[in-house]
């Protein structure tokens, strides 16, 4: 299982327990992979399966070319949800962004324009953030590939983040702040955690520049806690990859020790 190929698909290219490929998997496997009629490869549904699949004619060719041959059990996920809002670094800083966080976990990524942000992206960007976190949980053994909003405003990216907390779920808000006597977010993650794992963690890092204080205001009304990252300031690429890697670390080790 392992030597074979992994692609992300679309839950929709299952029907009746057969795959339809796009054209671009189609010349991706058989062009590029070179799979014949009877090679297996895995599928990614992008919502915590995997299956393998076999091919059921040379490609290019009719649908369906693949068939599914069986369930693969894999737990590569953490136990919470970890959903990031990043006011935009400037050029291509959100790709490598994109591209770690989706290999340590992360499950959502929502890119805010802040006061300070320069960048103002393009839908085609936009659509390459998603093929990066597509190619990332295929590369990681993700069962999950991580889900990129459209960039809006900081207020927006608030509002939005509001309503994922419900009645049912625990959750627990930070905002990364490069200056100022803040807990360090490593030690308050493992005070959080010493009892039970929250379901979600949400985690804002800011620009080039850091946050305004209207901006820490905003969040910390709604329930955000400022944290540090450590003594040092941060580049905006760097400090979004070191929260994650925080909580990673810290929740991997409870359920292993």
């Amino acid at each position: 299982m392992v030597q074979l190929q992994r692609i992300a698909i679309a839950p929709e290219q299952i029907q009746d327990e057969h795959l339809i490929l796009t054209a671009e998997q189609q010349h991706y496997l058989g062009r590029v992979l070179r799979l014949k009629q009877g090679d297996r490869f895995i599928i990614i549904e992008g919502q915590g399966q995997w299956w393998i699949a076999e091919l059921m004619v040379n490609l290019p060719s009719v649908s369906p070319q693949a068939k599914l041959i069986e369930t693969v059990s894999i737990k590569t996920e953490l136990p919470v949800e970890i959903i990031l809002i990043i006011a935009l670094p400037k050029g291509d800083g959100f790709e490598e962004i994109v591209r770690c966080c989706t290999e340590l976990g992360v499950t959502q990524f929502i890119p805010v324009i802040s006061k300070r942000t320069i960048l103002k992206p393009s839908p085609q960007k936009v659509e390459r953030w998603r093929r990066i976190a597509t190619e990332a949980a295929e590369q990681s053994e993700r069962q999950i590939i991580p889900k990129i909003l459209d960039p809006v405003s900081f207020p927006q990216g608030l509002l939005t983040l509001s309503t994922f907390r419900s009645n049912t779920q625990s959750s627990v808000q930070y905002i990364c702040e490069g200056r100022g006597n803040y807990q360090p977010f490593m030690l308050e993650l493992m005070s959080i955690i010493a009892d039970k794992i929250p379901d979600k963690i949400m985690i804002a890092t800011g620009p080039e520049g850091g946050w305004t204080e209207e901006e820490i205001q905003a969040a910390i009304a709604i329930g955000f806690q400022p944290i540090s990252l450590g003594k040092r300031i941060l580049r905006a690429v760097t400090a979004p990859i070191v929260a994650v890697s925080q909580i990673m670390g810290i929740i991997e080790h409870k359920q292993y020790f």
